[in-house]
């Protein structure tokens, strides 16, 4: 099949929504649904990357352990905390009020650092029929079989951002099939779920339903740090808030990230930099590109 290399070329097809001189409402709203007990930074990084991508207002639901010290962290977010089970993951009963906060925003990022429960399910089908754009990730792609009918009846194709092992959960398979053939895996993955699909790797790939397929060779060994998804995702969030169609943010998330990347491999070293230090590049990398309206 033909493969399109994700370069700058490419990226001047699919052009971002304009900058504006407009205040943060038209810059888009977004919420990212994430963390634990466990895994608070997720949240944070997440909310760093769509900011540095140009969110205009920002709101993090998160576990209530997790939020004061989110607060503080993230002083440009409103940070709303929700009762957590055992394990220090969100409790079923809080996937109503979710969705209802998802309701009212521009996009939705949701799942990084988010603890896997039976109640992950009911929250991808909850958010998926709001109608807004939505990115998924970590927890709720695992929960994600089993709302394969809502997936596809959504109003605006989701975002998908699996790795191998969470690609194989989509498809439900063995992450050895996956890792065998990544690109017919995001292939077939975008098909069953209608969805824009990224394909994470030494090489990503960005697949679409009807069976594009995308390429990007950059970004280097350092991106494969902990940490890194979670701004990737956060990325794309902040662009789709601005009001990227979903193909569009993935795009331009996925090159951005990898030339973020790139850059400090050149400045810091190939290894050792920080996931949080991706942020600080990204603004540099996307707005030269685009003149204020």
């Amino acid at each position: 099949m033909s493969v399109t290399e994700l370069d700058a070329a490419l990226l001047a097809k699919h052009p971002l929504p304009a900058v504006g001189q407009g205040d943060k409402d038209q810059h888009g709203a977004i919420l990212i649904i994430a963390g634990s007990r466990d895994v608070a930074g997720a949240a944070l990084l997440t909310a760093m990357g769509a900011m540095r991508a140009g969110a205009g207002r920002l709101q993090i639901a998160t576990v209530r352990s997790a939020a004061s010290g989110l607060a503080f962290t993230m002083p440009e977010a409103m940070v709303v905390g929700f009762e957590e089970d055992a394990d220090g993951g969100f409790v079923g009963s809080a996937n109503d009020r979710l969705a209802r906060l998802a309701g009212k925003a521009d996009a939705v990022v949701a799942g990084p650092g988010l603890q896997q429960t039976d109640a992950c399910a009911a929250l991808a089908a909850a958010l998926l029929k709001n109608g807004n754009r939505l990115a998924l990730d970590a927890a709720l792609l695992h929960a994600l079989p089993a709302r394969t009918a809502d997936a596809k009846a959504a109003e605006i194709p989701p975002i998908l951002l699996p790795h191998a092992g969470e690609m194989a959960s989509l498809l439900e398979c063995e992450t050895a099939e996956v890792e065998a053939d990544p690109l017919g895996a995001g292939l077939r993955c975008a098909k069953r779920y209608d969805a824009v699909t990224l394909v994470k790797g030494v090489q990503s790939h960005v697949v679409t339903p009807d069976g594009r397929a995308f390429r990007y060779r950059g970004g280097g060994p350092g991106l494969g740090v902990s940490g890194s998804g979670d701004m990737l995702a956060g990325i794309v969030g902040g662009l789709l808030a601005r009001g990227a169609a979903p193909l569009t943010a993935l795009l331009w998330g996925v090159w951005c990230h990898g030339e973020a990347g790139r850059q400090l491999g050149e400045r810091i070293g190939t290894l050792g930099y920080l996931a949080r230090e991706l942020a600080d590049e990204v603004p540099a990398l996307l707005f030269p590109v685009q003149a204020p309206a």
